[in-house]
């Protein structure tokens, strides 16, 4: 039985970065290290550099996040980036989407331990949310699909004129171009790459940022659209 790692202490910068809840960050990181080893949500590998390539690296993606706007996870997992970015943005109104039920209970545990009030857990796939929850300004997800996989799910969760914000590694660029045909057809508008937590993690985070327009999710949005209205002319 390989002998568990040991989390280390939170860097200096931690402190800064979570303020007043630097000691729920500490907190969640003992929970991953431990209860989220145990269940098989992140790696005994991963427990070493907790702090810097999961804590750190997801709340330095509020950098990229206005000020009091709704924010779906999609595929959360462990809470990556969730639970770093609703540390860090008690103005922000969060759904941890998950579909599966092991990841959904840990998050919900971690959710009522840190008192976390404006997050909420839901159990699902994107696409079985689609129209049951309400459209929210920017979609986060990391290290859950190719961008034009997570594309077609998460951009059709999107109200007009939102933006998804995809962590992604070196390939960022190389997955853009690879999207950019499906992008358009989901009504994106504009999408970048772009880093943040200068000062903060190095590297810096790569995101991958895609707005999109009037009609998110483009044709499958308007046919959704589209036989709702349908169906309340024939009420």
């Amino acid at each position: 039985m390989t002998e568990a790692a040991e989390l280390p202490e939170a860097p200096a910068v931690a402190r800064e970065v979570f303020g007043e809840r630097f000691p729920d960050a500490v907190r969640y990181a003992e929970l991953l290290a431990d209860a989220g080893v145990r269940r098989g949500l992140i790696g005994p590998r991963e427990v070493p550099r907790l702090w810097e390539r999961h804590l750190l690296n997801c709340a330095v993606l509020s950098e990229a996040i206005d000020e009091g706007v709704s924010v779906c996870d999609v595929g959360s997992g462990a809470g990556l980036p969730g639970i770093p970015l609703a540390l860090v943005r008690p103005d922000l109104t969060i759904t941890l989407l998950e579909p599966l039920l092991r990841r959904t209970t840990f998050l919900t545990e971690v959710v009522e331990l840190l008192g976390l009030d404006h997050v909420t857990v839901v159990r699902g796939r994107a696409e079985e949310v689609l129209g049951k929850l309400p459209p929210v300004h920017v979609v986060t997800a990391r290290a859950v699909a190719p961008l034009e996989r997570l594309a077609g799910w998460g951009v059709p969760l999107l109200r007009p004129y939102g933006e998804m914000l995809a962590l992604k590694g070196d390939t960022a660029e190389e997955e853009v171009k690879a999207a950019s045909a499906a992008l358009s057809k989901l009504g994106a508008v504009s999408t970048s790459v772009v880093q943040v937590g200068e000062g903060v993690v190095d590297p810096l985070s790569t995101v991958v940022r895609v707005e999109v327009g009037e009609s998110p999710g483009g044709v499958r949005f308007a046919t959704k659209k589209a036989k709702a209205a349908r169906a309340r002319r024939r009420r």
